[in-house]
């Protein structure tokens, strides 16, 4: 990251929100960053003023909603948006989802965003699942989830599926450069990769703990708020010395101290500092990691499933 050649481009239109990360959501389909091939698909169906049932998934803070919004602002239509983290009900889908599907809009379409609708429970998205068939001649469905396997087969068959990726590093550090520019934001740039390759890929928390560290007119880091990245660096330290007596028991008091919330970006961090710590064993440990990662996606203690996932790679380390 010491050669990046700081680059600062035009940013994009922005609202007068106070709040960086909606401030600079993209409002315009150009404007979004992500694959070049969805957005021309996506392009296409705008032109057309008509959309299909779509369902975009992907890790949080990437760009789902955003692309969701930017989609129903460009098409004429009648929306109902709805975060499905909060309403996921049965009642949910029989009630607010199907009156506002059913009833006559001022549009010739109406499109229902289902927000984080990995959230839904299963007997709400087979009811939904029934709707999208039912009043699919003038309404149209767009689903985001971070975590697709949670979404069931029927309604992902139904469905045009589209995965969005994070941007890569050096593309993220770019787009927040130019944030901190365009607020007239002192800053420098090690502190700018310190925040990147501690919450990468989740652009939406990158965006909010820079606006956080910057009240005062300079990018700053707090010893408090380098305390999550310290935690990671440990954890891979620990690695470094599995047949250390006691490093298990260590790895536990680590995570436990640090309280994590986001076991993704942990996970990512594992797996980009994986050549730091498994030497002969990286294909061995990558395994690990992948099937611990999907594996967290369906449970409720996912600290369990990571404390576990360290024990398979301390146990993998430990073998020649």
């Amino acid at each position: 990251m010491s050669e990046f050649k700081l680059e600062i481009e035009e940013t994009p239109a922005v609202s007068h929100h106070k709040i960086w990360a909606e401030k600079y959501r993209p409002c315009k389909l150009e404007d979004f960053m992500g694959s070049d091939t969805i957005k021309e698909f996506l392009k296409l169906w705008i032109e057309k003023k008509d959309i299909g049932q779509l369902f975009f998934w992907g890790p949080p803070g990437v760009g789902k909603t955003s692309l969701a919004k930017i989609i129903i602002s460009h098409i004429p239509c009648d929306s109902l948006f709805l975060n499905a983290s909060d309403e996921n009900s049965v009642e949910i889908m029989r009630n607010k989802v199907q009156d506002f599907a059913m009833t006559i809009g001022c549009n010739p379409l109406k499109v229902i965003v289902l927000d984080e609708f990995d959230r839904v429970s299963f007997e709400a998205q087979c009811i939904l699942r029934n709707l999208s068939e039912t009043y699919s001649e003038f309404t149209r469905f767009i689903l985001t989830a971070n975590y697709q396997e949670k979404v069931i087969p029927a309604i992902k068959s139904r469905f045009q599926s589209f995965e969005i990726k994070p941007l890569s590093k050096p593309g993220v550090m770019k787009y927040l450069t130019r944030i901190l520019s365009s607020e007239n934001i002192i800053f420098d740039l090690k502190d700018v990769v310190f925040i990147i390759n501690s919450y990468f890929p989740d652009i939406r928390k990158i965006i909010n703990f820079s606006q956080q560290s910057s009240i005062s007119g300079t990018l700053k880091i707090e010893k408090e708020n380098a305390a999550d990245q310290d935690y990671k660096n440990k954890l891979v330290e620990l690695l470094k010395t599995p047949n250390k007596a006691g490093v298990f028991t260590e790895i536990r008091q680590t995570v436990s101290d640090a309280s994590f919330s986001n076991y993704d970006t942990l996970y990512r961090y594992l797996f980009d500092n994986v050549d730091n710590y498994s030497k002969s064993k990286v294909a061995d440990v990558i395994l690990i990691l992948a099937d611990a990662s999907y594996q967290s996606a369906l449970v409720v203690e996912r600290e369990i499933t990571f404390i576990a996932a360290m024990h398979k790679i301390l146990s993998v380390l430990n073998t020649r």
